[in-house]
């Protein structure tokens, strides 16, 4: 049976308290006398990429900024171990001259514990992953991915386990949230980007994207790319169960002109239909499971001021974010390189206004499911845009070049790390 994101959410806050007592004893955060777990917050936590810091804002209405956690307290120890070992530091580099447009990447995707009581980060310039007390600031665990750089992640619905691409070995490590131990892994296409679970925890998807840091960016050099597919496996074995060659899929589709890269993705409440972007593009393409096949297209406007020119796109991305309201009616769509967002209806693929926004990275859905909230990395700030209608409600200032934003929880009351 799949799972809706909005029962997903229900399912994950039911585990949350179930796991809370054991969790605690690891993670070190308080328990009430009475031995009953702490009452906890839905928030949103907004990755700062390049200052290494993590907002925390309210999930929902003004969503005013609560607290703020430093994601790399130990940066001093890090920097020291790189710049030590010639060739962790020719890859740090190329990640600060790379992806990084110049700046260094210090948070790129983040999650909370079930008990609330850390947040579990990846670190793409320090090639891993960390969990940090949210009541101390002090690192619970470090777990180094395979290969010089760690990149998106994916939460299991029962909030126990955490799946994180290592982009330069084409693997995907699983690790549980609470330990930090690996539970498994498997290989990928080259360059593994986004994951997902879906069927309740049953599969994990990974989408990997190939080389996107070089300036070979014209279609007589797609070649040069790499190998882009969609890798799915069983998330209790990591045996492959399939995958999912979109090169075949858009070339029967008729457009062979796009590429076959697959960037940030949204599936329906019900698992039926995968909605995603890909390189270069200016909109996005629906893609029917059962049928394996690329049903529909929508290309949404480009900004005049903004040059056809492929190799000024960020990482090969035009739009990148994509999100789907809890009733599946509605996409959000994080025009980047066009400078703006918009709501589309699934139904008719009619977009709405086009909101002005700068550099505008992820898009993911508000607490209660009205809006959908975007970061804004060319602002430093993230933006909520109500599904029913379109508008953009509020913007709020956060660090500097946010990217991830994801719903977590905190302990009722908190405000930010002690230390």
């Amino acid at each position: 049976m799949r799972t809706s994101p909005t029962r997903r959410r229900s399912y994950l806050s039911r585990a949350a308290y179930a796991l809370s007592a054991a969790a605690l004893l690891v993670t070190g955060a308080a328990v009430p006398a009475t031995g009953a777990p702490a009452a906890l917050r839905e928030v949103m936590f907004v990755g700062n990429n390049w200052e290494g810091t993590a907002d925390v804002i309210q999930s929902r209405g003004s969503f005013a900024r609560i607290g703020r956690v430093n994601i790399i307290p130990d940066k001093d120890d890090r920097l020291r171990e790189i710049y030590l070992n010639p060739i962790k530091l020719a890859f740090f580099l190329g990640i600060r001259n790379g992806p990084g447009e110049g700046h260094d990447q210090f948070v790129d995707d983040m999650y909370t514990t079930p008990d609330g009581g850390s947040v579990v980060a990846s670190r793409p310039s320090f090639a891993d992953v960390v969990s940090i007390s949210l009541t101390t600031g002090r690192i619970n665990w470090r777990f180094p991915v395979s290969g010089f750089r760690s990149d998106h992640m994916a939460v299991s619905p029962d909030g126990r386990r955490v799946a994180v691409s290592a982009s330069t070995s084409n693997t995907v490590h699983v690790l549980d949230i609470v330990t930090g131990q690996q539970v498994g892994s498997f290989a990928t296409g080259d360059k593994p980007h986004e994951n997902v679970f879906t069927g309740g925890g049953r599969y994990l998807w990974n989408m990997s994207i190939g080389e996107v840091n070089t300036d070979l960016d014209d279609p007589g050099w797609d070649f040069t790319k790499g190998d882009r597919r969609i890798t799915v496996v069983d998330a209790t074995t990591f045996a492959q169960v399939k995958v999912i060659d979109m090169r075949q899929r858009l070339d029967a589709f008729g457009r062979r002109d796009l590429s076959d890269a697959v960037r940030p993705v949204a599936f329906t409440p019900d698992e039926s239909k995968l909605y995603f972007q890909v390189s270069f593009f200016n909109g996005f393409l629906e893609y029917d499971v059962a049928t394996d096949k690329i049903t529909r297209l929508k290309e949404l406007p480009k900004n005049p001021a903004t040059s056809d020119d492929r190799t000024t796109f960020v990482n090969d991305s035009r739009h990148h974010g994509l999100s789907m309201s809890p009733a599946g009616d509605k996409l959000c769509v994080a025009g980047t390189m066009d400078d703006y967002a918009t709501v589309v209806d699934r139904a008719t693929l009619q977009q709405g206004a086009l909101v002005p926004a700068v550099k505008p990275y992820w898009a993911t859905v508000s607490g209660d499911g009205t809006a959908c909230v975007i970061s804004e990395a060319g602002a430093d700030q993230v933006t909520a845009i109500d599904f029913a209608t379109g508008q953009k409600r509020v913007s709020v200032p956060v660090g500097d070049h946010p990217q991830r934003v994801r719903i977590g929880h905190v302990p009722e009351g908190w405000t930010g790390p002690s230390a």
